[in-house]
């Protein structure tokens, strides 16, 4: 047997493992090179953090004693050796992103979720970090997101791909505190309110929510825009090809768009169960014949506005504005079953801007900055003021522009949230993509079931698809 035959095989696997290790190296190294900026210094940031674990999780307190003996150890049969305790340390793997990094821990006796939570801030401290949060992850696992740079005052920006989105159940709001990403839930909820001053990011985060889903046939959208005279004015200038209904300030107007959506919410609910055998479109989800109705209405104290006089014409505005009311409550109240959903917009979310017969029956709610607490109580509950640190009105000066507080489904308190900058020239270019999309929901439905609803008014054919 010459050492050929002996050696070949240990050869080849030193000489595979050699190659796949190389491999590994040089992925790590083009994965730094294409890198970003922040990416590389969190990367940097990663292998530091590997690399002196061990030693600061025993400062930390976050190592435990051992001293039962190994299988190994206790085939040992000298008596008189002594068997040593092992310290052992949770075993960590680690992500990086552009904010930070994401390490995973594999717990121990001992060593869990409260001794990781406890030791946050000296870990933050260690770590060079602005802050690090401590959550669950599978069982026996937690999860770290040490955060380098705050998201919050990171400017950050979502780019229409003109694809549609992958899931409609969810409206991505933006990145909290920790870079970790916070949705609204679309799927099964009334409707979401939106406040906080003039300039805060209201209109922006309405054209980002208008963007992402305007490449989708089975979302259709409709505004009501409180600031503006007519359709080609405002904020949503840029996303008209894509509405199939908006109108201005004019009370009246906006009460024919209300009771025309009404009509169809009744519409839908009198035949879902024999068009779509359920009782709740969300069981199958939208369809482009059946799609979500979004919609927004901005400003939304200028629709429901306690008008005050004696004359004929302020009579005739408050009626208008008390109709408003009832109406759009109908669909905050009653539209969720059958795919219809409400975003209503105002700088104070008071009783006197949105009714709270409105405001306390929709299912999400988010608030930018606010000048007072109270505000800030009108626009997100009396639980804000346990949570001071969430309050809008610490969310002052620009570099807070466009960051909002609100309650996520899952988490304790408040959760403050970062939204993402939408450029206009991209809101214009995916409305103008996805023009031929828009749909009267109205028309769709008459064409499942056949003539005998409502007849439906044309969409305007100057093809900006308002009305």
């Amino acid at each position: 047997m010459n050492v050929q035959e002996v050696y070949g095989p240990g050869l080849l696997l030193v000489g595979v493992g050699f190659v796949l290790i190389t491999l590994w190296g040089v992925w790590r190294i083009v994965r730094y090179v294409r890198a970003d900026k922040e990416t590389r210094r969190s990367i940097r940031q990663a292998v530091r953090i590997r690399a002196g674990w061990r030693r600061l999780a025993r400062m930390a307190g976050l190592s435990v004693t051992d001293r039962t003996p190994t299988f190994l150890a206790s085939l040992n049969t000298n008596e008189r050796a002594e068997l040593k305790p092992r310290e052992l340390v949770p075993s960590i793997a680690t992500t990086a992103d552009r904010f930070g990094v994401i390490i995973r821990v594999k717990l121990l006796p001992k060593v869990g979720i409260d001794e990781l939570q406890a030791k946050a801030r000296f870990l933050a401290a260690a770590w060079g970090c602005v802050r690090v949060s401590v959550r669950p992850d599978k069982p026996g696992c937690a999860v770290l997101r040490a955060v380098r740079c705050d998201p919050l005052t990171t400017q950050t920006a979502f780019e229409p791909s003109g694809q549609p989105p992958d899931d409609l159940t969810q409206w991505p709001v933006g990145v909290d505190e920790y870079a970790e990403p916070v949705s609204i839930g679309v799927k099964d909820t009334s409707g979401a309110t939106v406040a906080g001053r003039a300039g805060g990011g209201k209109s922006v985060l309405l054209n980002g929510l208008i963007s992402r889903y305007a490449p989708s046939p089975a979302v259709q959208f409709a505004v009501a825009d409180g600031k503006v005279s007519h359709a080609s004015e405002g904020d949503y200038a840029d996303v008209l090809p894509r509405l199939f209904a908006h109108v201005g300030d004019d009370l009246k107007e906006a009460n024919d768009l209300f009771n025309r959506l009404v009509r169809l919410r009744r519409d839908r609910s009198s035949v879902i169960r024999r068009v779509l055998g359920v009782v709740n479109m969300w069981r199958i989800g939208p369809t482009p014949s059946w799609p979500l109705v979004v919609v927004v209405i901005d400003e939304a104290h200028t629709f429901f506005r306690d008008h005050k006089g004696s004359d004929a014409k302020t009579k005739k505005l408050a009626a208008l504005a008390a109709e408003n009311a009832r109406l759009v409550e109908d669909l905050v109240k009653k539209g969720r079953s059958v795919g219809i959903f409400t975003v209503l917009a105002t700088q104070k979310a008071t009783g006197d801007a949105i009714p709270t017969f409105i405001r306390d029956v929709c299912g999400a709610a988010l608030s930018f900055a606010q000048r007072t607490t109270e505000a800030s109580v009108a626009a997100l509950g009396e639980d804000i003021r346990n949570w001071p640190d969430a309050d809008p009105v610490a969310l002052q000066g620009a570099e807070y522009v466009g960051v909002a507080s609100m309650a996520v489904e899952g988490r304790e308190g408040f959760t403050r949230v970062r939204t993402p900058w939408v450029d206009e020239v991209s809101v214009a270019w995916v409305a103008g993509l996805t023009r031929h999309l828009t749909q009267d929901p109205a028309r769709l439905l008459a064409e499942l079931i056949g003539p005998s609803l409502h007849k439906v008014p044309d969409i305007a054919d100057d093809g900006s698809g308002a009305v």
